[in-house]
């Protein structure tokens, strides 16, 4: 009994050693370069990258300015795909079952600000533009925000997107 607690013991110790190992690692790392251990790797808004306060801002901006009609969950309104009698379009969402991941970051950025009709002339949305209302940097904060919930997939090809759509008019 005796050799057995002493052996669970000792593997007990071992292990919260290399524990405590790994966490010091983590901490030197942060400590020598806190900017990128703040970075989420590869995501970038406007190529500038993408970090976890950053995402934390747009999310609480998000709740306040977006969610009432895109959803807490970024789920959009139902039947998103259908025009309501006004002839608009309900409001999308803007997880990986949407199509927000679709377009440039620069289309994204001019539909938040500016509204739809700054992209595509005479179209008429519910979409209110936030300028005035979010600075820009609110304003990639919540593209941050919303391209985290978006899978490595969809991820990958709005950076293509967003690369292509660099240095166009």
């Amino acid at each position: 009994m005796r050799r057995g607690l002493t052996l669970g013991l000792v593997s007990g110790l071992a292990g919260a050693a290399a524990i405590a190992a790994v966490a010091q690692g983590l901490l030197e790392e942060e400590a020598k370069a806190p900017e990128q251990s703040q970075e989420i790797a590869g995501l970038s808004v406007l190529g500038e990258p993408v970090t976890r306060d950053m995402v934390e801002q747009g999310g609480e901006i998000y709740a306040e300015s977006c969610a009432a009609c895109h959803g807490a969950k970024l789920e959009g309104q139902p039947d998103w795909r259908r025009r309501t009698e006004d002839g608009r379009m309900p409001a999308p969402p803007h997880d990986d079952s949407g199509h927000t991941w679709h377009h440039a970051d620069r289309d994204l950025f001019t539909i938040t600000k500016h509204g739809v009709g700054a992209v595509v002339p005479g179209y008429e949305s519910d979409m209110p533009a936030f300028e005035g209302l979010l600075s820009d940097d609110e304003i990639k904060a919540v593209l941050a925000y919303i391209k985290t919930s978006w899978s490595k997939r969809e991820r990958a090809f709005q950076a293509e997107v967003s690369a292509g759509a660099e240095g166009k008019p």
